[in-house]
């Protein structure tokens, strides 16, 4: 399979630091009308580890350009099942990729 490029963001922690994270997926919740995105950080892919750290947002579009986005942390246990399912359902969609 081909590799294809990520899209990228940068996100600042509460230091004002920059962290540089691939997107993995974003989807689209139609009985709520709510937004998420799962990342990675940079760097976390290449790692020998089987786990990888990902990262998820509720978001918002803000603007016109693609860079307006507002990223909200997810507080509800119903949001995290939702999160997790849909992790679950792109893991499994990598795993029959590589075995093909």
């Amino acid at each position: 399979m081909e590799n294809a490029e990520r899209e990228r963001i940068i996100i600042p922690d509460e230091n004002g630091d920059e962290h540089l994270f691939e997107v993995l997926f974003t989807f689209d919740v139609d009985e709520t009308g709510k937004s998420y995105m799962v990342l990675i950080a940079v760097g976390d892919e290449d790692s020998d580890d089987e786990e990888v750290e990902v990262h998820a947002f509720r978001y918002e579009e803000t603007g016109e350009g693609d860079d307006d986005l507002s990223l909200i942390p997810i507080e509800t246990d119903e949001e995290w099942e939702i999160v997790e399912e849909m992790l679950n359902t792109f893991q499994e969609g990598e795993d029959e990729d590589e075995d093909e």
